[in-house]
């Protein structure tokens, strides 16, 4: 049987058990004439953007960690008792010089692409078809005269494939490389619009072709370099497949194609991949254009996370492809947007993907701790707010890029790693741990108040207020930092009672000495002394809501300030916002229980702030209709922030029990059309119990949950009247609508609604 059509065949099979449908793809009559809009394609190594630029089709091919990781120059002379110091001298020009100028000035450290393959377009044809099965990663672009180009790239391999059949003349693939050396002197731009490739000073790279493969061989920075691998063949049938990679300091290989096989590409293992993928979770929303958005970035997070590759950065694999450096070097941004690219991955059961962020920031915690030292002077364990692959600071606007709490905030994916999976040596080895080293050095930072038995930090800043001013620094705690303290502590003594119950009393203690939120008639400020004053892309003074989870709507005077902080939120409105904020503004609207304005939210984020092959483009796209900001830079954290909006609608567990549906249109007298259908199957709660359930004309019909550790389970009952499966009545208690119920592992317990 030959290749494709085992690959249709397969691709059938697929189609019938994969949750996302041919409603969900992206399909399209032409090929995309921007980078930005191009067919996605990608497996957490290797990413290619499929797209036209002038008369080619070209295909953009990126690695995730193709890096220029030199050092930021002079970054390692700033001190963070210095700073402090200049900032109450009112001489902030020699702190932004040594902090933040570097940034700006010098091209280097950033992630940089690879290549691109480009075919003529002219030999091809008209485009008549051009899409994206979202199923198994398959793109198919289709020609007036009969000739059909695909593309993937293997789940698991570090191997990217394309083929044309139905050809009439020799196909050849040409490959063309960055202008790293190209004889120019290169663009000079900002941080957004990236400055020319040429900048980085690269040896000109070396290609050496054959009959049938190109090799590219590109030296970079202190002796590092980078080869692509470009394979191609004839096979019977007017037909050619091709092949390519990318390595990193090492000679790239490809396995060989085999013209008897018939079936070189190892498909079948490419297509056991995502159809696991797509078997672990799945929501079903009566809204369509919220629904096709939330499959096609979780088809983007399967594209861009593996248990074993670096952190989703800015762009991950898909590298701007417009010659010059991508929009904010396409680094590690950890004061929100390396944190948003993994909320998804929790509630939707993807924790061997999520694995890839704790997994690294364990790697590079020996480098972190050697810049905790030089910076603050403490031992134990911060992490720069902007960082290079290895982890080394790069600086920017040092309020955020060295934040003094930035590792409480990633602590908090260690947190849910355990939270989720309940695995005991996780715990054990890597979360207590990393908590103790985060504790140990907020202990040495922290200042007593001595009038008001309190500690503080020396200078607190809320991301990005007052951008990168002297005023963006606060002398007391802005919400930001003191909510992220708070949740240390209070994480700090639960993950500590699982080993040692006396140094959780001390952490009680010690949380007691903190102040409490800053909260006037506005609810929540930025700061003592500093409302929010205008409208803001950063929701930072709203952390304790969400992500933190430590103001909930089931305490009387919480949910006061949580309504309140959303009136003014409200009021102050969208026209400073990018397309992130709104998505995590609807993740806060859930936590708040209105379904209406957090639909509205993600509703917004999909019709003006992403492009046509749903990446989010951080700007309003039409016009400015919700935001002054109309740039169209590309970043991940906005499509992944969105996708949890979705759950945060369907599954909230933060507060020591689950709640189905309980931000869905329709629980409230509300005036607008509600969720009558809605369901989801699955997703994974805290404790680690995956849950499905199903509202049917308005009502919950049924709740299904499966004790993946076994433990206490607490529900709350989304029904007056039920009949429960799988265990006793007489083993559930109910109190105040929270059904408990110890279950074993692998135990499933069903509650049905018995309709009054």
């Amino acid at each position: 049987m030959k290749f494709f059509v085992i690959i249709i065949i397969l691709f059938i099979t697929n189609s019938v058990v994969a949750q996302p449908t041919l409603a969900n793809n992206l399909v399209f009559d032409s090929l995309a004439k921007r980078w930005d809009e191009a067919i996605p394609l990608g497996n957490g190594w290797l990413g290619a953007l499929i797209w036209q630029k002038d008369d080619k089709l070209r295909l953009s091919l990126d690695r995730v960690d193709l890096w220029d990781d030199r050092p930021m120059p002079d970054i390692d002379k700033l001190r963070f008792n210095w700073v402090v110091q200049k900032v109450k001298q009112q001489q902030y020009d020699s702190v932004q010089k040594i902090g933040d100028e570097p940034y700006e000035k010098y091209p280097a450290p950033t992630k940089i692409p690879g290549a691109a393959l480009e075919f003529d377009l002219q030999k091809l044809g008209k485009v008549i078809s051009n899409t994206l099965d979202i199923s198994n990663g398959l793109s198919v672009i289709k020609f007036n005269n009969g000739i059909v180009c695909k593309n993937y790239i293997h789940a698991i391999k570090q191997v990217g494939y394309f083929s044309f059949e139905n050809i009439q003349e020799e196909i050849i693939p040409q490959l063309v490389v960055p202008n790293y050396n190209s004889g120019k002197a290169g663009a000079t731009g900002n941080s957004i619009a990236g400055q020319g490739l040429e900048k980085l000073g690269y040896a000109k790279g070396t290609v050496t072709k054959t009959n049938n493969s190109i090799r590219y061989h590109q030296p970079t920075w202190n002796n590092n370099y980078y080869e692509v691998l470009l394979q191609w063949q004839k096979f019977p049938g007017n037909k050619i497949i091709g092949q390519w990679t990318i390595s990193n300091n090492k000679p790239a290989t490809l396995p060989q194609l085999n013209n008897k096989l018939q079936e070189p590409t190892f498909w079948p293992s490419h297509i056991a991949w995502w159809k696991d993928y797509w078997s672990r979770s799945s929501v079903s929303l009566p809204d369509s254009l919220l629904q096709r958005q939330y499959y096609l970035d979780m088809y983007k997070f399967g594209c861009v996370a593996r248990s074993n590759t670096p952190p989703i950065s800015l762009q991950a694999i898909w590298t701007a492809d417009n010659g010059n450096l991508p929009p904010w070097k396409g680094d590690l941004h950890h004061d929100l947007n390396t944190e948003l690219s993994y909320w998804p991955g929790y509630t939707a059961n993807h924790l061997n993907l999520t694995a890839s962020f704790t997994n690294w920031l364990w790697k590079v915690k020996t480098e972190n701790k050697k810049w905790t030292k030089n910076y603050f002077g403490a031992d134990g364990l911060n992490v720069p707010g902007v960082t290079t692959i290895s982890g080394k600071p790069m600086g920017g606007w040092i309020q955020y890029s060295m934040s003094p709490t930035t590792a409480i905030w990633l602590a908090q994916h260690f947190y849910w790693q355990w939270k989720y999976s309940m695995d005991e040596n996780f715990l054990q080895k890597k979360c207590i741990p990393y908590f103790k080293d985060v504790t140990n050095y907020f202990r040495q930072i922290r200042k007593l108040d001595t009038a008001h038995q309190q500690y503080l930090l020396p200078l607190s800043s809320s991301p990005e207020y007052h951008d990168n001013s002297i005023n963006a620094w606060f002398k007391k705690y802005t919400n930001y930092d003191l909510a992220l303290v708070h949740y240390l502590y209070k994480k700090d003594v639960e993950v500590l009672k699982k080993m040692n119950g006396s140094a959780a009393h001390q952490i009680v203690d010690e949380e007691k000495m903190l102040p409490y939120y800053d909260v006037n008639e506005t609810g929540l400020t930025i700061a003592p002394g500093q409302n929010l004053d205008e409208s803001h892309r950063h929701h930072a003074h709203l952390m304790a809501i969400y992500p933190l989870g430590l103001l909930s709507m089931d305490d009387e005077k919480q949910k006061e300030i949580i309504n309140r902080s959303l009136s003014w939120l409200q009021k102050k409105g969208t026209r400073l916002w990018t397309g992130y904020s709104f998505c995590w503004a609807a993740c806060i609207y859930a936590r708040a229980k209105d379904s209406d304005s957090a639909v509205s939210m993600l509703q917004k984020f999909v019709s003006n702030f992403c492009s046509v092959n749903s990446f989010h483009l951080n700007g309003d796209q039409k016009g400015g209709q919700y935001s002054d900001l109309q740039y169209r830079p590309f970043t991940l954290e906005g499509n992944f922030a969105f996708a949890q909006g979705v759950h945060e609608l369907l599954l909230q567990s933060y507060n020591g029990y689950i709640e189905v549906f309980p931000a869905v249109p329709g629980n409230e007298s509300t005036g607008h059309t509600g969720w009558d259908d809605v369901s989801f199957k699955t997703l994974r709660a805290e404790g680690a119990f995956l849950v499905s359930a199903k509202k049917e004309n308005g009502i919950v019909s049924s709740v299904k949950i499966m004790a993946e550790n076994g433990g206490e389970l607490k529900l709350k009952l989304p029904f007056k009247t039920w009949i429960s499966k799988g265990i006793s009545r007489n083993l559930i208690q109910v109190e105040n609508e929270i059904a408990t119920i110890n279950l074993k592992k692998g135990q499933t317990i069903i509650f049905e609604n018995a309709y009054e």
